[in-house]
């Protein structure tokens, strides 16, 4: 009688010592079968990781590295328990925008199961530019949407108190979001999305509380969108993001769809991907411009402006910056979502410094920055401070860039963010560039033991 079969990380491992080889020299073998078949492996250390991960039983090769592995240990697919998906098995890895709300909670469960397994594939994936596209214009351009009314069948009765506890408790883990980062308590939303907010999206409900659903589940969405981006699984939020736009318009909540698209401006640009960037933000304007508030259409002139600001349009970035100060000043508190409630003048100016910095005008940035610091919100605080840190270098002041920059770690020892984490790597490459000098040999000792220190610590310095 044949035994259980063994997990596909167990067959690696067992397949590895037994040709006598370390992690190491398997990487090596990958690397040089892939040379040979004209593909590029990524650094040693993040294949090392993918090799442990898959060993240890979190997840399991793809289809880029599954033939790799059959060649450099000399094994068929089947003898190391590796399986083919089918396309419809992976079809909510495609980054699309839903064709319908069925569409839509179909995709979204797929995603927070996968997200919960490691499913590797999904977890590394990049996301996809035709993506960002495709969904504002189809969001623009999409007709009144049906109502979200009652579900037949079995489904449990869904009333506006199950809508409130959703709400309520987006809000507490957004909270932790906020003061410890998007890697702190992601897992612990997507697993309460799977387990308690997937039943409801599938019950029976009225069409007043369908349409509430949508809405607040595409909040609750956004949230694992941006927690998501926050820790750089770059690919999984740009799918959340478009599954929230999606719920969004079933919801008919235009001013949260034009939040979402503002959200995925944020990330185009923190990519380098300004051009969609800035015709994301753009959307976003115009497809609210019925029902907008000035605080929205605030923010969607500062999210255009950065990613103006960082394609070296000085102007454009200026103007759009006197548009959004023009649309904050003339808010009233009570017409706002409160969800928007955050974005305030210490926001505005924290946006401000970051332009600033990117258009080269470091005093401008470093006025702008040291308004920015809210003192209610940990993350925020931590960008502002360290753009603060940041300008001071442009503009020749390396002491005050050392010691703000010493302020930022202590401010962010809490933060599981890998934003926080590029945010000082790319000051480590600013800040090497000095050289030896006294205030950044202070800076590197006092500096040693924080974390997020040594996790933006160039590879050539990590131990």
């Amino acid at each position: 009688m044949t035994g259980p079969a063994q997990p596909t990380g167990a067959l690696i491992k067992t397949a590895r010592k037994g040709r006598g080889w370390s992690q190491t020299r398997l990487i090596a073998e990958l690397r040089r079968i892939a040379v040979r078949r004209g593909q590029v492996l990524p650094a040693e250390a993040s294949v090392k990781r993918r090799i442990a991960s898959w060993e240890n039983g979190h997840g399991s090769p793809d289809d880029f590295y599954g033939p790799l592995l059959c060649e450099a240990l000399q094994l068929t697919a089947a003898e190391l328990g590796l399986s083919q998906l089918t396309r419809q098995d992976t079809q909510f890895l495609q980054a699309e925008y839903p064709v319908s709300p069925e569409a839509a909670m179909s995709t979204v469960g797929q995603l927070w199961q996968a997200d919960l397994n490691g499913y590797e594939p999904l977890i590394q994936s990049e996301p996809s530019e035709p993506a960002w596209n495709e969904a504002s214009l189809r969001w623009l351009v999409a007709p009144e949407p049906a109502p979200p009314g009652g579900h037949d069948g079995s489904g449990i009765r869904v009333g506006l108190a199950d809508v409130a506890a959703i709400k309520s408790t987006s809000e507490m883990f957004a909270q932790l979001d906020d003061r410890f980062g998007g890697d702190h308590a992601r897992h612990a939303v997507i697993q309460y999305l799977s387990r308690d907010v997937a039943p409801l999206l599938g019950g029976r409900y009225k069409e007043s509380v369908g349409q509430a659903l949508f809405s607040t589940v595409a909040e609750a969405t956004l949230l694992a969108g941006w927690m998501s981006y926050d820790a750089c699984h770059h690919g999984l939020a740009q799918r959340y993001f478009l599954q929230a736009l999606r719920f969004a318009q079933d919801g008919k909540d235009r001013r949260l769809a034009g939040s979402i698209l503002s959200a995925m401006s944020h990330q185009a640009t923190f990519l380098g991907r300004y051009t969609p960037a800035a015709t994301l933000a753009r959307a976003a304007r115009m497809g609210i411009s019925g029902v907008a508030t000035p605080t929205l259409m605030a923010q969607f002139h500062a999210m255009e402006a950065r990613a103006l600001a960082r394609t070296g349009d000085r102007r454009g970035c200026e103007r759009a910056l006197s548009e959004a100060t023009r649309a904050l000043e003339s808010r009233n508190h009570g017409d706002e979502p409160e969800w928007i409630s955050y974005f305030d003048q210490a926001e505005l100016a924290a946006e401000a410094a970051h332009c600033f910095r990117d258009v080269n005008s470091a005093r401008q940035a470093v006025a702008h920055a040291e308004n920015a610091m809210s003192g209610s919100h940990v993350r925020s605080d931590f960008f502002a401070t360290m753009v603060l840190a940041d300008a001071h270098l442009r503009a020749g002041e390396p002491e005050e860039a050392c010691q703000v920059a010493l302020e930022a770690l202590d401010l962010g020892e809490q933060l599981k963010s890998g934003r926080c984490v590029s945010y000082l790597a790319e000051f480590r490459t600013h800040l090497a560039e000095l050289g030896n000098m006294a205030a950044v040999r202070e800076l590197n000792e006092q500096a040693a033991e924080h974390r997020l220190w040594i996790a933006a610590a160039p590879p050539s310095h990590r131990a």
